[in-house]
């Protein structure tokens, strides 16, 4: 589905475009811990951008496309909640928006029990 393809694209650009960010521009401004943070975020961010080009191609194989879709819109949800709460906190300190980062951890679980489903059910 190019949708998903498209999303894909986009998610690991970003993860290139912060990655190269945050080792230029925030290494000497964020402490070590802070730095691990935004690291995380990033790693996160292109394991599930990776994913969305997964699904992407799956779409279009699999006879429960729907269900295919419905997980690489639960995993945008969990890049933009998990890997996005992980940026917010290192730049900004601020430890109470780590309280975020589990539901995006809970959509990444989701959107990869709806992928188990659509091929159990493919």
């Amino acid at each position: 589905m190019k949708i998903l393809l498209l999303l894909g694209c986009i998610v690991m650009f970003l993860a290139v475009a912060l990655g190269a960010f945050g080792a230029h521009a925030l290494k000497k401004r964020l402490s070590v811990d802070m730095m691990s943070i935004f690291q995380t975020g990033i790693q996160y961010q292109i394991a599930h951008g990776l994913g969305l080009l997964l699904l992407g191609v799956l779409a279009d194989s699999l006879v429960h496309s729907s269900l295919i879709v419905t997980a690489g819109w639960v995993m945008l949800v969990g890049i933009l909640l998990f890997s996005g709460s992980l940026y917010a906190l290192s730049i900004s300190g601020v430890k109470k928006l780590g309280a975020i980062t589990p539901i995006g951890g809970l959509a990444f679980l989701a959107s990869w029990v709806i992928v188990i489903v659509a091929v159990v059910q493919g």
